[in-house]
Protein backbone atom coordinates (compact mmCIF):
# COMPACT_ATOMS: atom_id res chain seq x y z
CA UNK A 1 0.00 0.00 0.00
CA UNK A 2 3.00 2.28 0.61
CA UNK A 3 4.01 2.11 -3.29
CA UNK A 4 0.19 3.09 -4.16
CA UNK A 5 0.77 6.16 -2.00
CA UNK A 6 3.90 7.15 -3.58
CA UNK A 7 2.82 6.38 -6.70
CA UNK A 8 0.19 8.95 -6.05
CA UNK A 9 2.55 11.84 -5.18
CA UNK A 10 4.58 10.83 -8.12
CA UNK A 11 1.18 11.31 -10.16
CA UNK A 12 0.03 14.60 -8.57
CA UNK A 13 3.81 16.00 -9.08
CA UNK A 14 3.78 15.15 -12.76
CA UNK A 15 0.61 16.85 -12.74
CA UNK A 16 2.05 20.11 -11.42
CA UNK A 17 4.83 20.07 -13.44
CA UNK A 18 3.23 19.31 -17.17
CA UNK A 19 0.59 21.97 -15.92
CA UNK A 20 3.20 24.14 -15.36
CA UNK A 21 5.62 23.90 -18.35
CA UNK A 22 2.09 23.71 -20.34
CA UNK A 23 1.30 27.45 -19.07
CA UNK A 24 5.01 28.74 -19.58
CA UNK A 25 5.22 27.47 -22.96
CA UNK A 26 1.32 29.08 -23.79
CA UNK A 27 1.17 32.52 -22.11
CA UNK A 28 4.90 32.95 -23.56
CA UNK A 29 3.22 32.41 -26.83
CA UNK A 30 0.43 34.76 -25.83
CA UNK A 31 2.51 37.22 -24.61
CA UNK A 32 4.36 37.44 -27.82
CA UNK A 33 1.22 38.42 -29.54
CA UNK A 34 0.21 41.23 -27.06
CA UNK A 35 -2.58 39.61 -25.63
CA UNK A 36 -3.97 41.22 -22.74
CA UNK A 37 -3.25 39.64 -18.84
CA UNK A 38 -7.28 39.15 -18.17
CA UNK A 39 -7.43 37.05 -21.67
CA UNK A 40 -4.56 35.25 -21.03
CA UNK A 41 -5.61 34.09 -17.58
CA UNK A 42 -9.40 33.20 -18.25
CA UNK A 43 -7.97 31.25 -21.17
CA UNK A 44 -4.22 29.65 -21.71
CA UNK A 45 -3.13 29.68 -18.01
CA UNK A 46 -6.91 28.33 -16.91
CA UNK A 47 -6.91 25.33 -19.40
CA UNK A 48 -3.48 24.70 -18.37
CA UNK A 49 -4.28 24.50 -14.68
CA UNK A 50 -7.59 22.81 -15.85
CA UNK A 51 -5.40 20.44 -17.63
CA UNK A 52 -4.93 17.45 -14.64
CA UNK A 53 -8.44 17.65 -14.77
CA UNK A 54 -9.20 16.98 -18.06
CA UNK A 55 -6.73 14.24 -17.99
CA UNK A 56 -7.29 12.32 -14.66
CA UNK A 57 -10.98 12.56 -16.01
CA UNK A 58 -10.62 11.02 -19.14
CA UNK A 59 -9.14 8.42 -17.73
CA UNK A 60 -11.65 7.44 -14.86
CA UNK A 61 -14.15 8.04 -17.80
CA UNK A 62 -12.70 5.14 -19.44
CA UNK A 63 -12.25 3.04 -16.68
CA UNK A 64 -15.97 3.41 -15.22
CA UNK A 65 -15.18 5.62 -12.17
CA UNK A 66 -17.94 8.00 -12.24
CA UNK A 67 -17.80 9.46 -8.72
CA UNK A 68 -14.02 10.05 -9.46
CA UNK A 69 -15.46 11.88 -12.92
CA UNK A 70 -17.94 13.80 -10.49
CA UNK A 71 -16.13 14.31 -7.46
CA UNK A 72 -12.76 15.45 -9.55
CA UNK A 73 -14.60 18.28 -11.04
CA UNK A 74 -17.34 19.42 -8.32
CA UNK A 75 -14.28 19.30 -5.88
CA UNK A 76 -11.86 21.26 -7.56
CA UNK A 77 -13.86 24.10 -8.60
CA UNK A 78 -14.65 24.11 -4.59
CA UNK A 79 -10.87 24.25 -4.46
CA UNK A 80 -10.59 27.01 -6.51
CA UNK A 81 -13.32 29.34 -5.26
CA UNK A 82 -12.46 28.63 -1.74
CA UNK A 83 -9.04 27.94 -0.74
CA UNK A 84 -7.21 29.13 -4.05
CA UNK A 85 -9.09 32.73 -3.73
CA UNK A 86 -9.26 32.97 -0.06
CA UNK A 87 -5.41 32.20 0.01
CA UNK A 88 -5.05 34.80 -2.31
CA UNK A 89 -7.17 37.39 -1.01
CA UNK A 90 -5.30 36.77 2.19
CA UNK A 91 -1.62 37.54 0.13
CA UNK A 92 -3.06 40.49 -1.25
CA UNK A 93 -7.13 42.06 -1.46
CA UNK A 94 -7.95 41.47 -5.56
CA UNK A 95 -9.02 44.15 -7.24
CA UNK A 96 -11.34 42.27 -9.89
CA UNK A 97 -12.18 43.74 -13.21
CA UNK A 98 -15.75 44.82 -14.13
CA UNK A 99 -15.99 42.63 -16.97
CA UNK A 100 -15.17 39.90 -14.42
CA UNK A 101 -17.80 40.70 -11.90
CA UNK A 102 -20.49 41.39 -14.43
CA UNK A 103 -20.12 38.74 -16.78
CA UNK A 104 -17.28 35.96 -15.77
CA UNK A 105 -18.81 35.70 -12.12
CA UNK A 106 -22.10 35.35 -13.40
CA UNK A 107 -20.91 32.80 -16.06
CA UNK A 108 -19.73 30.55 -13.48
CA UNK A 109 -22.74 30.62 -11.66
CA UNK A 110 -24.64 29.76 -14.17
CA UNK A 111 -22.35 27.01 -14.80
CA UNK A 112 -22.72 25.11 -11.18
CA UNK A 113 -26.83 25.49 -11.69
CA UNK A 114 -26.89 24.51 -15.21
CA UNK A 115 -24.69 21.57 -13.52
CA UNK A 116 -27.35 20.82 -10.78
CA UNK A 117 -30.46 20.51 -12.96
CA UNK A 118 -28.74 18.39 -16.08
CA UNK A 119 -27.65 15.78 -13.72
CA UNK A 120 -30.67 15.75 -11.19
CA UNK A 121 -32.73 13.73 -13.93
CA UNK A 122 -35.63 12.58 -11.65
CA UNK A 123 -36.52 16.45 -10.87
CA UNK A 124 -38.20 15.69 -14.67
CA UNK A 125 -39.71 12.52 -13.54
CA UNK A 126 -36.50 10.06 -15.11
CA UNK A 127 -35.62 6.64 -13.29
CA UNK A 128 -32.14 7.52 -12.74
CA UNK A 129 -29.86 10.36 -12.50
CA UNK A 130 -27.21 10.85 -15.13
CA UNK A 131 -24.99 13.11 -17.25
CA UNK A 132 -26.37 11.74 -20.64
CA UNK A 133 -24.27 12.45 -24.12
CA UNK A 134 -27.16 14.87 -24.86
CA UNK A 135 -26.67 16.97 -21.67
CA UNK A 136 -23.01 17.16 -23.01
CA UNK A 137 -24.02 18.55 -25.82
CA UNK A 138 -25.80 21.16 -23.96
CA UNK A 139 -22.51 21.61 -21.59
CA UNK A 140 -20.34 22.24 -24.70
CA UNK A 141 -22.94 24.81 -26.35
CA UNK A 142 -22.57 26.69 -23.41
CA UNK A 143 -18.76 26.30 -23.64
CA UNK A 144 -18.41 27.74 -26.92
CA UNK A 145 -20.88 30.94 -26.04
CA UNK A 146 -17.72 31.37 -23.33
CA UNK A 147 -15.51 31.23 -25.89
CA UNK A 148 -17.14 33.54 -28.45
CA UNK A 149 -17.46 36.11 -25.42
CA UNK A 150 -13.74 35.44 -25.07
CA UNK A 151 -12.51 35.69 -28.77
CA UNK A 152 -14.40 39.26 -28.92
CA UNK A 153 -12.78 40.32 -25.59
CA UNK A 154 -9.88 39.44 -27.36
CA UNK A 155 -10.61 41.51 -30.35
CA UNK A 156 -11.86 44.03 -28.13
CA UNK A 157 -8.71 44.46 -25.74
CA UNK A 158 -6.18 44.04 -28.76
CA UNK A 159 -7.02 47.36 -30.02
CA UNK A 160 -5.86 49.06 -26.65
CA UNK A 161 -3.04 46.61 -25.68
CA UNK A 162 -2.12 46.65 -21.82
CA UNK A 163 0.48 43.94 -22.43
CA UNK A 164 3.98 44.52 -23.11
CA UNK A 165 5.66 41.90 -25.72
CA UNK A 166 7.21 39.21 -23.99
CA UNK A 167 10.04 40.09 -22.12
CA UNK A 168 11.36 36.39 -21.84
CA UNK A 169 12.27 36.32 -25.55
CA UNK A 170 11.66 32.52 -25.45
CA UNK A 171 12.29 31.17 -28.88
CA UNK A 172 9.04 29.32 -30.54
CA UNK A 173 10.97 25.39 -30.63
CA UNK A 174 11.14 25.90 -26.47
CA UNK A 175 7.88 27.15 -26.39
CA UNK A 176 6.82 23.80 -28.50
CA UNK A 177 8.56 21.55 -25.80
CA UNK A 178 6.84 23.29 -22.94
CA UNK A 179 3.58 22.74 -24.51
CA UNK A 180 4.58 19.41 -25.32
CA UNK A 181 6.23 17.96 -23.12
CA UNK A 182 3.82 19.47 -20.26
CA UNK A 183 1.41 17.50 -22.38
CA UNK A 184 3.21 13.87 -22.15
CA UNK A 185 3.74 14.37 -17.89
CA UNK A 186 0.24 15.56 -17.93
CA UNK A 187 -0.66 12.19 -19.47
CA UNK A 188 1.47 9.95 -17.11
CA UNK A 189 0.08 11.66 -14.11
CA UNK A 190 -3.20 11.15 -15.06
CA UNK A 191 -3.08 7.57 -15.52
CA UNK A 192 -1.07 7.25 -11.93
CA UNK A 193 -3.03 8.41 -9.94
CA UNK A 194 -6.70 7.20 -10.94
CA UNK A 195 -4.81 3.66 -10.62
CA UNK A 196 -3.15 4.41 -7.48
CA UNK A 197 -6.07 5.94 -5.97
CA UNK A 198 -8.64 3.48 -6.89
CA UNK A 199 -6.36 0.99 -4.89
CA UNK A 200 -5.74 2.78 -1.90
CA UNK A 201 -10.20 3.41 -1.87
CA UNK A 202 -10.82 0.13 -2.23
CA UNK A 203 -8.03 -0.94 0.37
CA UNK A 204 -9.07 1.16 2.77
CA UNK A 205 -12.86 0.97 1.82
CA UNK A 206 -13.14 4.59 1.40
CA UNK A 207 -15.93 6.17 -1.51
CA UNK A 208 -14.65 6.71 -4.72
CA UNK A 209 -16.79 10.11 -4.19
CA UNK A 210 -14.92 11.01 -1.48
CA UNK A 211 -11.77 9.62 -2.76
CA UNK A 212 -12.82 12.44 -5.60
CA UNK A 213 -13.45 14.86 -3.87
CA UNK A 214 -10.67 15.37 -1.58
CA UNK A 215 -7.65 13.64 -2.86
CA UNK A 216 -7.99 14.02 -6.41
CA UNK A 217 -9.31 17.26 -6.54
CA UNK A 218 -6.94 18.83 -4.40
CA UNK A 219 -4.09 17.13 -6.40
CA UNK A 220 -5.48 18.60 -9.34
CA UNK A 221 -6.09 22.23 -8.28
CA UNK A 222 -2.29 22.74 -7.02
CA UNK A 223 -2.10 24.23 -10.24
CA UNK A 224 -4.80 26.58 -9.76
CA UNK A 225 -3.43 27.17 -6.07
CA UNK A 226 0.36 27.55 -7.55
CA UNK A 227 -0.64 30.23 -9.93
CA UNK A 228 -2.94 32.21 -8.42
CA UNK A 229 -0.95 32.73 -5.39
CA UNK A 230 2.33 33.72 -7.40
CA UNK A 231 0.35 35.98 -9.29
CA UNK A 232 -1.32 37.55 -6.18
CA UNK A 233 2.10 38.12 -4.72
CA UNK A 234 3.81 39.45 -8.09
CA UNK A 235 0.34 41.59 -8.10
CA UNK A 236 -1.22 40.29 -11.33
CA UNK A 237 -4.77 40.60 -10.01
CA UNK A 238 -6.35 39.69 -13.18
CA UNK A 239 -4.15 36.58 -13.58
CA UNK A 240 -4.72 35.23 -10.26
CA UNK A 241 -9.10 35.63 -10.56
CA UNK A 242 -9.14 35.27 -14.17
CA UNK A 243 -7.33 31.64 -13.64
CA UNK A 244 -9.91 30.76 -10.91
CA UNK A 245 -12.95 31.74 -12.44
CA UNK A 246 -12.20 30.83 -15.95
CA UNK A 247 -10.78 27.11 -14.62
CA UNK A 248 -14.46 27.04 -13.06
CA UNK A 249 -15.94 27.58 -16.08
CA UNK A 250 -14.00 25.32 -18.00
CA UNK A 251 -14.29 22.44 -15.77
CA UNK A 252 -17.74 22.28 -15.72
CA UNK A 253 -18.57 23.08 -19.35
CA UNK A 254 -15.91 21.68 -21.40
CA UNK A 255 -14.17 18.97 -19.15
CA UNK A 256 -17.55 17.76 -18.20
CA UNK A 257 -19.18 17.83 -21.74
CA UNK A 258 -15.89 15.67 -23.39
CA UNK A 259 -16.26 13.49 -20.23
CA UNK A 260 -20.06 12.64 -20.69
CA UNK A 261 -19.87 12.45 -24.24
CA UNK A 262 -17.20 9.38 -24.24
CA UNK A 263 -19.85 7.94 -22.20
CA UNK A 264 -22.83 9.03 -19.57
CA UNK A 265 -21.97 9.49 -16.30
CA UNK A 266 -23.63 8.08 -13.43
CA UNK A 267 -24.98 11.02 -10.87
CA UNK A 268 -25.21 10.14 -7.41
CA UNK A 269 -27.29 12.96 -5.59
CA UNK A 270 -25.00 13.55 -2.39
CA UNK A 271 -23.07 15.40 -4.92
CA UNK A 272 -25.93 18.05 -4.73
CA UNK A 273 -24.47 19.10 -1.26
CA UNK A 274 -21.13 19.92 -3.24
CA UNK A 275 -22.67 21.48 -5.92
CA UNK A 276 -25.00 23.33 -3.98
CA UNK A 277 -21.86 25.02 -1.94
CA UNK A 278 -20.24 26.14 -5.02
CA UNK A 279 -23.34 27.77 -6.40
CA UNK A 280 -23.21 29.52 -3.03
CA UNK A 281 -19.37 30.50 -2.79
CA UNK A 282 -19.87 31.66 -6.27
CA UNK A 283 -22.40 33.87 -5.32
CA UNK A 284 -20.79 35.21 -2.60
CA UNK A 285 -18.40 36.29 -4.32
CA UNK A 286 -20.37 38.19 -6.60
CA UNK A 287 -21.73 39.44 -3.93
CA UNK A 288 -18.56 40.66 -2.11
CA UNK A 289 -17.78 42.84 -5.27
CA UNK A 290 -20.08 44.92 -3.89
CA UNK A 291 -19.20 44.73 0.16
CA UNK A 292 -16.37 46.90 1.28
CA UNK A 293 -14.67 48.01 -1.14
CA UNK A 294 -16.09 47.77 -4.41
CA UNK A 295 -15.14 45.36 -6.67
CA UNK A 296 -12.47 43.88 -4.61
CA UNK A 297 -12.03 40.96 -2.72
CA UNK A 298 -10.96 42.13 0.80
CA UNK A 299 -8.66 40.13 3.38
CA UNK A 300 -12.25 39.74 5.52
CA UNK A 301 -14.11 38.45 2.80
CA UNK A 302 -11.07 35.93 1.79
CA UNK A 303 -10.99 34.41 5.19
CA UNK A 304 -14.80 33.70 5.30
CA UNK A 305 -14.08 31.73 2.09
CA UNK A 306 -11.27 29.95 3.69
CA UNK A 307 -13.33 29.55 6.95
CA UNK A 308 -16.43 27.91 5.14
CA UNK A 309 -14.07 25.63 3.23
CA UNK A 310 -12.57 24.25 6.16
CA UNK A 311 -16.10 23.84 7.85
CA UNK A 312 -17.16 22.19 4.65
CA UNK A 313 -13.67 20.04 4.44
CA UNK A 314 -14.54 18.64 8.09
CA UNK A 315 -18.24 17.41 7.49
CA UNK A 316 -17.11 15.65 4.42
CA UNK A 317 -14.42 13.89 5.75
Amino acid sequence: MTSSFLLLLLGLVCLIKGADWMVSGASALARRFRIPELVIGLTIVSFGTSAPELVVNSFAVFQHHPDIVLGNIIGSNNFNLFLVLGISGLILPLSIQSTTVWKEIPFSLLAALVLLILANDQWTGHATDVLSRTDGVILLLFFMVFWIYLFKQVKKERLNPQTEPDASHMDKWKMAGFILGGLVILVIGGKVIINSAVTIARHYQISEQIIGLTIIAAGTSLPELATSVVAAIRKNNDIAVGNVIGSNIFNIFFILAVSSLIRPVTFDVSFNRDILLLTGGTLFLFIAMFTGKVHKLDRWEAALLLVAFGVYFYFIT
